[in-house]
């Protein structure tokens, strides 16, 4: 699902890299190509129609790519945020932040993945199925809610354990308030510290919310992987991002029980839209993630291995600086970037 704007010139970069590494693996993929936001909506009067919800069920997992929901009507149910995350219990978005040596970051040596619980906290598309979790009874007063489950709160963190257990520092920081939140981050503690006893192997801390924003800026490096839920997720892997270069280097994947979602962090960006210069990296890497996942998931070492050929080659192009697009210091189109990486497979 390219989804809108850039989204149509990014997703088709990832998925010929993912087909790339797909033919050198000999792995067999069946793609399916189907309508989200802007043109879901020409096509089915809905920015997530039946046909597309119904389709998603079967698959094991999908691109979605950017949609520009801020220039949809207001109050129109028919022109949402595509509630995809909730509906198919994507609880968990793993987005790394990982500086390059020669591209232009304001820290080097930055190697974090970030793990976002994404059904619960606040956000009103990925915590309500019907209704809004805030409401405003005078116009004086605006009431938002909060919700915070055992369920979300230790499935995320078995999440990040797990990741953090292959990876060579072996550290987890749980994020949150709990001096504060004592019930809501209080939970969300609680089952952090209950996972890491599973873990002898992995190191574990935890640290306030403001803490850790304050020490992503000066000190990320000592940071491996943070786990934190949904809304303090969003804001701290946006500070990961800015660390290494921008959101044209975040890029994600939203992972369920079953079935898993590539989606990079960035938005549609239609002030590029259609210039052929958008920088393909966190979509292809976001690809990259999904790969893997599957492999694992699916125990088909045909897709880990693709995973592996995928992140070569993006690492090669990057290291090599020559076509890459021009906000990463190239002057390669989104194309001849996406091309360049495919080749490098």
């Amino acid at each position: 699902m390219c989804g809108d704007d850039i989204g149509l010139e990014v997703v088709p970069e990832a998925v010929k890299v993912m087909k790339a590494a797909a033919a050198k693996t000999g792995l067999s993929i069946e793609w399916k190509e189907l309508l989200i936001g802007k043109a879901a909506h020409a096509a089915h009067g809905n920015t997530l129609p039946k046909i597309t919800e119904d389709t998603l069920r079967t698959m094991d997992g999908w691109f979605m790519g950017p949609i520009g929901h801020n220039a949809y009507p207001r109050g129109d149910a028919t022109w949402v945020m595509p509630p995809i995350r909730k509906r198919f219990d994507l609880f968990t978005a793993l987005r790394p932040s990982l500086s390059h040596d020669n591209i232009p970051s304001i820290h080097k040596n930055v190697d974090i993945a970030f793990f976002r619980e994404l059904t619960e906290g606040m956000l009103y598309s990925e915590t309500v199925v019907a209704g809004a979790p805030e409401y405003r009874p005078n116009d004086d007063i605006t009431i938002s809610s909060r919700v915070i489950t055992r369920k979300g709160s230790n499935r995320v963190a078995r999440e990040a354990f797990e990741l953090a257990r292959t990876r060579k520092r072996k550290k987890v920081t749980a994020a949150h308030k709990e001096p504060v939140y004592r019930l809501a981050c209080g939970m969300f503690a609680e089952e952090c510290r209950k996972v890491a006893k599973e873990y002898p192997e992995v190191a574990f801390e935890e640290m306030m919310i403001d803490s850790i924003a304050m020490k992503l800026v000066t000190d990320p490096q000592r940071f491996d992987v943070v786990v934190t839920t949904n809304q303090f997720g969003d804001i701290l892997t946006d500070i990961g991002a800015g660390l290494v270069g921008g959101l044209g280097l975040a890029p994600g994947l939203c992972i369920g029980e079953k079935q898993a979602m590539a989606q990079a962090t960035h938005g549609s960006a239609p002030d590029i839209y259609g210039r052929n210069i958008a920088n393909p990296y966190a979509m292809i890497v976001s690809g990259q993630m999904l790969m893997g996942w599957l492999g694992r998931k699916h125990k088909e070492p045909k897709a880990e291995k693709a995973s592996e050929l995928m992140h070569a080659a993006v690492t090669k192009v990057m290291a090599e600086g020559k076509r890459i697009t021009k906000d990463l210091g190239g002057s390669a189109s989104t194309t001849e970037m996406g091309d360049a990486i495919a080749m490098a497979v």
